[in-house]
């Protein structure tokens, strides 16, 4: 397989690196080559944290330049926006869950948040293809990466990724006291994607 770069990008504490071990171990299971590096902000104080994942024999560093994300996902409307703007590719894929936190500068009135539209008009920008999740009555929102992963696994967009696989790196990462709700809400948004 040619190279094919996954950019993961949220907000501290919304389960980044959840997300991306996840990944991580489902690709693996499919028998690709991977690399990945976290980068990692202010995030215990709700700054960024970005996840690089390459995958392929011609993935020779980690980290995945501007305009260079076959896939990005995100966690939250903003950083998807940023995602789609800097790091995805022409024709590329942006999955994002639709919430919102606010930085600082936005709740002083100094800057807008942007739309779900304004994340649409970024990847069209691009010629990419966007998958926006939400689900009503989300018990916690550190399921929201597991909603994520729900639609991800309902696109087969990584040459060789089954659902089976993410269901089962699911179910290695996470503790047994998560396990099942973190399941349920990975059915449902594989559900809602089909529906």
């Amino acid at each position: 397989m040619r190279s094919y770069n996954i950019f993961m990008i949220g907000v501290g504490g919304q389960g980044i690196g959840v997300l991306s071990e996840v990944m991580i171990q489902a690709c693996l299971a499919a028998g690709h080559r991977v690399k990945g590096v976290d980068t990692h902000g202010l995030a215990q104080r709700g700054g960024i944290v970005r996840s690089h994942l390459r995958l392929g024999d011609r993935a020779l560093t980690p980290r995945i330049g501007p305009g260079e994300a076959d896939l990005a996902l995100g966690l939250e409307r903003l950083e998807a926006l940023r995602a789609g703007v800097e790091m995805l590719r022409e024709g590329g894929t942006v999955v994002y869950y639709d919430a919102e936190y606010q930085p600082i500068h936005v709740r002083m009135g100094k800057a807008q948040y942007p739309s779900a539209d304004d994340v649409a008009a970024a990847v069209a920008a691009r010629g990419g293809h966007l998958e926006r999740v939400y689900l009503e009555d989300l018990a916690d929102p550190r399921m929201q990466n597991t909603a994520v992963l729900g639609r991800l696994a309902s696109l087969d967009l990584i040459e060789g990724v089954s659902r089976a696989h993410i269901e089962q790196a699911l179910r290695d990462i996470l503790k047994p006291s998560a396990l099942e709700a973190n399941l349920a809400v990975f059915e449902r948004a594989a559900l809602a994607a089909e529906a």
